[in-house]
Order: structure tokens, then sequence, then C-alpha cells
């Protein structure tokens, strides 16, 4: 059965989805959403970007955001493990920066605002469908799914936007993942009430604690809860043995700043685990298709990077077909341009993350000098400044050096990790309450 046709169809309403949908249907074109899920859902990836207000105020969805409660985001802060030394990052203080805050999020009800605001822009939202495949020719797209009830469908779009996240089911269709060679990681996390956190203003701080080769996140969800997860080597997860909440209290034990956080916590139903392996599709694009957020790549999730890319690709991913609607055929230019922009944006941000996990970056970012305004430039890393103009671009370019001149002459003092020497510790029994 084929039922009518739309100017496009978006695979997922996670962020980059809604995005996508909202932005065409406020724009007046027909756009069918099948989701897979029934919303509210669970999801990891709480923490946002400053750069998603701007987002939020073009899709017209802040005022539903603001009404949600959701905390205020004024800064992030990033230490070692071992208690040693410690930096904040306040975005309005950022030179660079457009946006002075930041939300943090429960993602099953963001989710929800967004895919109910999708609805209410115009979007064709159905929830419980899964798409199967899609076959693209000259004049549209046929998409094969299968309702909440078993039965298929077909559809006939003229455009495609997979916003399908890590399924990633266009580029799995096409054999398109590649895969990172060596970050094959997993988070262990779980939501708890009593941890502690910073007076004032930081009180609502994401705190991001870094071991030798694996870290802790702390994300204020509410006055109340707070999600804590570890990212940690998937081999490493495996040899360690014992279930997720031992090897998560073992690692705990190893970081004071963690534990400290952590001795009046108690956990909030079960611990949940992820694979967090990092990839990206060789293609962005096809004849009428667009991929935005993870269903274009996916990676660590240490700067908080995800939502906000899913959604300012959402956008792009929306504006390329807007207008190529409006010339009755696919722009080769706009797609290309979207390609090279996303890719972009995705592989600053990889690059960044490449760096995290070596020694002399973790030295210079805890370290701070305020030599040529390097500082601001970092915390626009830190808020979604993805397309800055020259004066941000060559302050990273000139960061990146000095990370590399860390190496081999020392800028600043080397920093005290956690000692490769130290043992694991036996799980305590403070491990039950986690």
């Amino acid at each position: 059965m084929t039922t009518d046709s739309y100017d496009a169809l978006v695979i997922g309403c996670g962020p980059g989805g809604s995005s996508a949908a909202t932005f065409l249907a406020r724009a007046g074109k027909r756009v069918l959403v099948l989701e897979k899920e029934i919303f509210p859902r669970f999801h990891i990836g709480e923490s946002l970007l400053p750069c998603n207000m701007t987002i939020f105020r073009d899709m017209g969805v802040l005022p539903a955001l603001q009404a949600a409660g959701f905390p205020r985001k004024f800064g992030a802060q990033f230490e070692l493990g071992n208690g040693s030394i410690g930096t904040r990052f306040v975005f309005r203080q950022g030179k660079f920066n457009r946006e002075p805050e930041a939300i943090q999020v429960e993602r099953a009800t963001f989710d929800h605002v967004l895919l109910k605001h999708a609805r209410a822009s115009g979007a064709d939202v159905r929830e419980g469908w899964s798409v199967i495949k899609t076959i693209t020719d000259k004049a549209g797209v046929n998409v094969e799914a299968r309702d909440p009830d078993g039965k298929t469908q077909n559809f006939r779009v003229a455009f495609l936007i997979d916003a399908s996240g890590r399924g990633n089911l266009t580029g799995n269709q096409e054999n398109l993942r590649e895969m990172h060679p060596t970050w094959k990681k997993l988070a262990v996390f779980g939501h708890f009430e009593n941890v502690g956190r910073d007076s004032g203003e930081a009180n609502t701080d994401t705190v991001i604690v870094r071991l030798e080769n694996k870290w802790f996140w702390i994300i204020p969800l509410s006055a109340e809860k707070t999600s804590v997860g570890l990212v940690v080597d998937k081999d490493e997860f495996v040899k360690a043995g014992g279930s997720p909440g031992e090897i998560f209290q073992q690692w705990i034990e190893r970081s004071p700043r963690v534990k400290e956080r952590l001795k009046n916590a108690r956990r909030l139903g079960d611990l949940q685990t992820t694979t967090d392996f990092s990839y990206y599709n060789r293609k962005f694009t096809g004849d009428r298709l667009l991929r935005v957020g993870d269903a274009a790549g996916f990676m660590d999730p240490i700067f908080s990077a995800g939502v906000f890319l899913a959604m300012w690709s959402g956008k792009i991913a929306a504006e390329a077909v807007q207008k190529s609607l409006a010339q009755g055929r696919p722009d080769r230019r706009l797609f290309a341009s979207y390609e090279k922009r996303v890719r972009k944006g995705l592989m600053f941000y990889w690059h960044v993350v490449e760096n995290y996990y070596t020694t002399p970056f973790m030295e210079l970012f805890l370290q701070p000098r305020n030599h040529h305004d390097l500082p601001s430039a970092v915390n626009a890393v830190l808020a979604g400044e993805l397309e800055g103009g020259w004066s941000l671009r060559w302050r990273l370019k000139y960061f990146f050096l000095l990370v590399k001149l860390q190496k081999r002459w020392p800028l600043v003092p080397h920093l005290p990790f956690l000692p490769r020497s130290t043992r694991t510790p036996k799980t305590s029994a403070a491990a039950a309450k986690i």
C-alpha cells in the first residue's frame, strides 16, 4: 500500500529529527516524521551547549523549554581525579561566545517537548513506526515502514532526512560506517540524589573529572537529581570483571574528587551501560538524502556536543530541502555545502576529543594562561561556536600547536595524574548503595 506523498520524510524524532521537522513545517512544507519509540523515553546526553539556545529561539521552542523548568547552565568545570587541579569556564566570560548560558536537561522530558513542538508546528509525527528500507530514484524516495500494528506501509517523498541516531539506518543500508580505530568506549551511568555540588551559580555546572584514561561526568538535572557517569575503554571494563555497579564503585574509590561528591549520594533506579563507539559515515548526503546528528557521525561525548551538532545539522538540512523544493529538484551545490559544513563541524570536535585524551592537552587545558585570549577560544569550543571568524580560528590553531610543543618542551608544569602503580581497590560496602 502506498500512502499520500510528502515533501520530506524524517527518520527519527530525537533532537536532530525534531529540529529538521520543525523548520520544514514552519516553512509550510508537508513533512512526515516516523519515530520508532513512544515518547517520553529515557536517553542519555543531558548537558547542552550555549549555542543550542540560538536554535531554540529560531525554532520557537524556547518558551516551552523555559516552562519545563530545566536548570540554567552557566559554566563547565574540568578536574583531575586526584583533586590536584581544576578549572572553571564561565560562558559569559568568553569573548567569542554569542550565548551566555545553556540548560541542563533530563532527556526524556526534553526530547518529548521537542517532539510535541514539531507536531504543533505542523509536522505529521507518528510514534511507534519503524523504517525498514528506502529506495531513491530520479523523481523521489520510496520509504517502506512498519506501523505500530506491524503492518507494512510505503510512502513517496521528495526528500529524506535520516535522523535515526546511532541506529544509522541509511548509513548501514549503504555500508558507509567508518569506526574510529581506538575509541571503543563504554559508559556506566545513573541518576542520583544528594550529590555534592558547588554553591552559588556553579551549582548547576557540568563537572568533568579526568582520570588517566577515563573520565566521570556529573550533570545536575534538577535541584535534587544528578546524572553521574563513567566513560572507560570497553576492553578494560571487560577485563575488570564484576558487575557494572562494582566497577563503577572501584573507579569512584580511585578518584578523591568524585568520591567526595558522592559520599552521601543515593542512586535512583538502576545503573545503565551503553557502548560509545565513535564512527562517521563516509557520506552525509545522497541524491535526495541528508544525514543529521548521529546518523552522520558519533563521537565520545566528553564536550557534550552531540545534541547541538544534531540540531544544528537538522536546521541546515531543512534549509537545503526547502531551497531544493523551491527549485523543483535537488540542489547539488546546497547538498555539497551541507556535506562540507557538517563534516567540518564533526571533524573539528573529533580532533578536540582526540587531543583530550593526551596528557599535553590536559596540562594546557587545566592551566590556562591569558595569552592572546586563548582561554576565550577554548571557552568558545565548550559553547559550541563551530563557525566563528578568523579571530577564533587562528587562536584554536595556535592552541593545538602549543599542545604539540608541550609534549617536548613544557610550557606549563606537568600534572600529576593518578599513579599507574595504584592497584584497583576492592569494592567497598558502599557499592551496594551505588
